[in-house]
C-alpha cells in the first residue's frame, strides 16, 4: 500500500510548535511527539517512513531552504555510521542530562525538550544552507535510531 506524503505542508507543525513554545514553554512537551512517532513507525515495521512522509523538520528544511541552499553534497564522512552513532549518542546524553537537571519540574522538562528541538533545527538549517536543504535528514539521530530498529 502506497502511503501519501505530507511533506508539502507538515512544516506547519514545526512552526506551530516553535510559536506555541515561545508563548508558553509548557508546549515544549509537544516535542516529545517528534521524538516518539518515528520510533513508533519503526517498531510497527514501517522503517523510516516518518522521515520520508511525515517529518515536520524535514518538511521545513526541504520547503524553505531550497531557495537559499548552496546545494553542495554532504561530505562522505558525515554519512558514516560512526558519525551517526556519535551524534545519536551525544544528543541522547545531552538530553538525558537536561532531563535529570530538570527534575520533576514540568516547565524545565518542556524547556529541555524545546532546547533540544531548536538545537537540532539550528544545526539542520546551517547544514541545509551549506549543503543540500535536507542534509540534516542524512545524519538525523531519530532517523538513524529508527534504522537501527529494523
Amino acid at each position: 500500500m502506497k502511503r501519501k506524503s505530507y511533506l508539502k505542508w507538515s512544516w506547519v507543525f514545526m512552526v506551530l510548535f516553535i510559536v506555541l513554545s515561545i508563548l508558553d514553554i509548557r508546549f515544549g512537551l509537544l516535542g516529545i511527539i517528534c521524538m516518539t512517532v518515528p520510533l513508533y513507525h519503526a517498531l510497527r515495521g514501517r522503517g523510516k517512513i516518518h522521515c520520508s512522509h511525515y517529518c515536520p523538520r524535514g518538511s521545513l528544511l526541504g520547503n524553505f531552504l531550497k531557495y537559499i541552499s548552496l546545494g553542495n553534497n554532504l561530505p562522505p564522512y558525515m554519512k558514516r555510521k560512526t558519525v551517526k552513532n556519535a551524534l545519536l549518542t551525544f544528543m541522547v546524553v545531552m538530553f538525558s542530562i537536561s532531563l535529570v537537571r530538570a527534575g520533576l519540574n514540568v516547565e524545565r522538562i518542556a524547556f529541555a525538550v524545546f532546547r533540544m528541538m531548536m538545537a537540532s533545527l539550528a544545526v539542520g538549517v546551517i547544514m541545509g544552507v551549506v549543503f543540500k536543504p535536507r542534509s540534516w535528514c542524512q545524519v538525523c539521530p531519530m532517523g538513524h535510531a529508527t534504522s537501527l530498529l529494523k
